[in-house]
């Protein structure tokens, strides 16, 4: 970002082909820009982050943006006036299948060569980058049993949060009663979980919660069946206790089947516990605790191995966008992304309707013919089912996401795909299909960011990568969440739930390059357990199922 007298750049364009260029900081209106032997001047104010026209464009014009279209506009625009959703509405190029032949050229990973992670092995030769037990409930009226059960294991085994916040309850109390100024108590700001773990070799124990398996439809059941069934075969999870209450639609022998026909070398401590079966709820919660205790003596017999890159899975995700999302984060993730394919590794990039307006590129990286009109019936009917009920891709943005200065869909989605990086697609996944092949895949799952992480986790993921611009706390169970700053306003004001600032290549003191091989050291530091994720440290252990219904 830093000129030959290392001046900070005001502005930057994404592609040679763009008509808008980025604000960098924040530029008052009549501000003269110098960029690439071109003056503007400014008729707006143009905050960090947001957009302006470098020419005068009339009604009905492209916008172009990442090198892509982006929307056209409402009413004639003149050059260096600011982008808004009243005179730029969304527009995407049609596409579909060309047979493109698709040459990708590799980073060189060489200084990569013999790296490995430590990780946990599983006997059907998947390597986790945690050892998790996962309790599973296979209908809603059994989360409570569930809330039970870990209030008391996460208590007594050291994997709880929130002890700082009940000494500090404990504190108020007594300042309450002693008729002291409630302002005079301060909360320990020091971690309390995992410090006295008892099973050091166990990472957490983990808990679906879920609103399904029961009501619906018989669909809706399969759907949850096949998921959980994946949690189950996650290679993170240990070992598995399933609790039932005996008559709701998704059946404990569904789930066991499912979890059989997608791993048929399943060997993995699996307990089950059904309520209508048992004399009590006494007895059933008593009883699962103590042959969760049992399975959790023996999975910490289990230890972290040294295991090739190749080794690992990672999703990458983004949510809570900003302007810079497709600046910064998002392509330094990318390049991360490429280092780890060309090692032999996978990478999953989900959130189809993220990707609009992107979709040819996309469907131009196919490796072949199936794989590009997999993702193109994928993309169409998810599309269609939105119209049906008077939404749409293009109402994707949220105002959250406009406000710091995402104005359409097809521009979030052109920055949103940068995290995908620039190999080729080797597969496209529905909803709850396992990644097999080494290299990118693409995994259809909605924008939502718990839904999105839920089904990365589903589809293998072992690490995701998930970039913000504005901040979330979002996580997952099983699979360790790294929260990937877009800038270091971000960073700095919630650094209690990020773990990378990429503010650095904003500011020009990193290239994108330099910053993804930063955030790829970080995967294999957090993979072997060197590093652990904010979102792992808070728990924030964030499930939901999807249900096929229309969520952008």
């Amino acid at each position: 970002m830093m000129n030959e007298n290392n001046i900070i750049r005001q502005v930057i364009r994404m592609h040679p082909t763009d008509n808008v260029l980025v604000a960098l900081t924040d530029l008052e209106k009549d501000t003269v820009v110098e960029f690439e032997n071109q003056v503007y001047t400014l008729r707006d104010t143009i905050k960090a982050k947001h957009k302006f026209y470098t020419s005068d464009l009339p009604e009905g014009a492209e916008v172009i943006m990442y090198g892509v279209l982006i929307g056209k506009i409402q009413a004639n625009v003149l050059k260096g006036s600011l982008m808004t959703t009243d005179n730029l509405k969304h527009a995407a190029e049609p596409y579909g299948y060309r047979g493109v032949s698709y040459h990708w050229q590799a980073p060189d990973v060489s200084k990569y060569a013999h790296t490995t992670f430590n990780g946990y092995y599983q006997n059907d030769g998947q390597v986790g980058t945690a050892n998790y037990w996962l309790f599973i409930p296979t209908v809603f009226c059994e989360n409570r049993n569930l809330d039970v059960i870990k209030e008391a294991l996460h208590h007594q085994l050291g994997y709880a949060v929130s002890d700082k916040y009940l000494r500090y309850t404990q504190d108020l109390l007594t300042a309450f009663k002693n008729g002291q100024s409630l302002d005079s108590v301060n909360i320990s700001l020091t971690p309390t979980a995992n410090i006295n773990r008892v099973f050091k070799n166990v990472d957490g124990i983990k808990f679906l919660n879920h609103q399904g398996g029961c009501g619906g439809t018989r669909q809706d059941a399969a759907t949850l069946s096949a998921l959980l069934a994946s949690y189950a075969n996650h290679p993170n999870v240990g070992g598995i206790t399933v609790l039932s209450l005996g008559c709701q639609h998704l059946q404990v022998q569904h789930l066991v089947n499912d979890i059989k026909i997608q791993n048929p070398l399943f060997d993995k401590p699996l307990y089950v516990f059904e309520q209508q079966e048992s004399e009590s709820e006494e007895q059933l919660i008593a009883h699962s605790i103590k042959q969760t205790f049992e399975g959790l003596i023996q999975i910490n017999h289990k230890q972290r191995q040294p295991a090739p890159l190749s080794k690992l899975t990672i999703g990458v995700k983004c949510g809570g966008s900003d302007g810079f999302s497709g600046v910064s984060a998002n392509p330094a993730v990318g390049y991360a992304a490429d280092l780890l394919v060309a090692l032999g590794g996978k990478v999953l990039l989900a959130e189809f309707p993220e990707l609009c307006g992107v979709e040819q590129n996309l469907i131009d990286r196919c490796v072949n013919e199936t794989i590009a009109q997999k993702f193109i019936q994928l993309m169409q009917s998810y599309d269609a089912l939105a119209h049906q009920v008077g939404s749409g891709f293009y109402m994707n943005p949220s105002p959250g996401n406009i406000k710091d200065g995402l104005i359409t869909d097809a521009m979030k989605s052109a920055g949103a795909a940068k995290k995908g990086g620039t190999a080729p697609v080797v597969d496209v996944l529905d909803y709850t299909e396992p990644a097999t092949k080494p290299g990118l895949s693409l995994v259809c799952t909605p924008g939502n960011d718990v839904e999105a992480t839920t089904g990365k986790a589903a589809a293998g993921a072992t690490l995701i990568l998930f970039t913000t611009g504005l901040g979330t706390p979002t996580g997952n169970p099983v699979c360790p969440v790294i929260k990937v700053a877009t800038n270091a306003v971000l960073a700095k004001k919630m650094s209690d739930i990020i773990d990378i600032d990429c503010g650095p290549v904003i500011s020009g003191e990193k290239t994108i390059e330099e910053m993804g091989e930063v955030i790829f050291e970080y995967c294999i530091n957090a993979a072997s357990g060197i590093i652990i994720p904010k979102a792992v440290q808070l728990n924030q252990d964030d499930f939901i199922p999807w249900k096929r219904g229309v969520s952008l």
